[in-house]
């Protein structure tokens, strides 16, 4: 991206320059015109748009300006952002850091967190150290304590254009899809959405970022060459988590953004939480999942009693929330929850990629199905060919003589 001041259509009015937050213009003395016309410093310039929106003559414009092979050379580093709710950081960014060590290594390069936040947030940083973090950017600001598109997008993007990582990873949450995708606009940037795999190029030093497509049914791998930062978001799950290291030391770098007027037209009044969703897949280390074999939504009670007797959660497959048979809180897949449990047991799922994708880095993979060729039964580590309505109550009465 660019910026320039069109000399002939500039007048000198100095609107530009109360605009702008860095104080990156000034009135100077131009060979050829009669009057002083505004100068920007590129150096403290982050493209924020301000002195742009704010003259009446449109003699400021910017534009995209596509970057030569040796620009990209400027951009170093894999940077993972650490999403944190209640000043806590979330998993999703501890596994998105044990991913970013690999790519930093194959990258010859250090991995980095971003973790924005309010008054305690620092308290985070020793956490992400320990989990892989070679250095820490904290972004301390009252206005970015819960998350806001427009405070975090302004913050966010100014510490992009500063210190231009090469890598830039999201968790595909609620938080950081709406992050990632004004992140992408706002400093130029290919983004792709929820990958199930990524790896760095051993000759071209690219990103490689995999991900379903077309409904789930090919594994599309897309890069991003000529654009930097190379951006991802990463569904929870996907990953494993980094091996925590206590006591593990790292660079901590204190970045204060400046917020504008108009980042912060949002006022969060309050923040309600759901009580109807009492279950929470993502952590739960057992998930019994019920598909379209099990025949009928009445027979998710079997489901039921199975999980509780593993003291586990229900899990489901797209086919049966679609159906009306259970609540979208229990979907596994694609469009549902990426999960990673100790165990997981498919009752009639069939596993076509779209659950598989949610599923398949569960460390025991049980899967009771009538259909042989079923292609849950390639990623199983254990497999029962035969009736699920049969099957599924033995095991539940058989757990219960064992646990007495």
């Amino acid at each position: 991206m660019g910026i320039n001041v069109l000399l002939d259509k500039c007048t000198g009015c100095t609107l530009c320059i109360k605009a702008c937050p860095f104080q990156a213009i000034e009135m100077k003395e131009v060979e050829g015109f009669p009057r002083k016309k505004a100068v920007i410093d590129l150096d403290k310039c982050t493209l924020c748009n301000a002195c742009v929106a704010s003259c009446k003559f449109t003699a400021i414009e910017i534009k995209a300006e596509k970057e030569t092979s040796t620009d990209l050379f400027h951009y170093k580093g894999v940077w993972i952002f650490a999403e944190q709710r209640e000043g806590k950081v979330q998993s999703v960014a501890y596994e998105l850091l044990g991913e970013g060590k690999k790519l930093a290594a194959d990258l010859k390069t250090d991995v980095s967190a971003v973790l924005c936040g309010g008054e305690n947030i620092e308290e985070e940083v020793a956490n992400l150290f320990a989990y892989g973090a070679d250095k820490v950017y904290l972004l301390h600001h009252d206005e970015l304590k819960d998350y806001k598109s427009l405070p975090y997008t302004r913050a966010v993007s100014e510490l992009i254009t500063k210190h231009k990582p090469e890598v830039f990873l999201l968790g595909a949450t609620t938080m950081g899809r709406d992050l990632a995708a004004r992140l992408a606009i706002r400093v130029g940037a290919g983004l792709t959405a929820d990958c199930t795999g990524l790896a760095i190029d051993p000759e071209k030093k690219i990103l490689q970022q995999t991900r379903p497509a077309f409904g789930g049914n090919i594994m599309a791998t897309i890069i991003a060459p000529n654009n930097r930062p190379q951006m991802s978001t990463v569904r929870p799950k996907v990953f494993r988590k980094a091996e925590k290291q206590a006591g593990r030391k790292g660079e901590l770098i204190k970045f204060n953004p400046i917020l504008n007027p108009e980042d912060l037209v949002v006022k969060l009044i309050e923040i309600l939480k759901d009580e109807s969703v009492k279950v929470n897949l993502q952590e739960a280390e057992i998930i019994v999942s019920g598909g379209r074999g099990i025949g009928d939504a009445k027979n998710f009670t079997m489901i039921n009693e199975l999980a509780k007797v593993l003291g586990g959660a229900v899990g489901a497959s797209r086919a049966t929330v679609d159906a009306g048979w259970i609540s979208a809180h229990h979907q596994v897949g694609q469009t549902g929850k990426t999960v990673a449990p100790k165990l997981y047991i498919a009752c009639g799922i069939s596993g076509k990629i779209q659950h598989l994708v949610g599923m398949q880095s569960s460390d025991i993979i049980v899967a009771i199905n009538k259909d042989a060729d079923a292609p849950i039964f390639k990623v199983a580590t254990y497999g029962i060919v035969g009736d699920v309505h049969e099957f599924v109550p033995l095991l539940t009465r058989k757990l219960k003589e064992i646990r007495g």
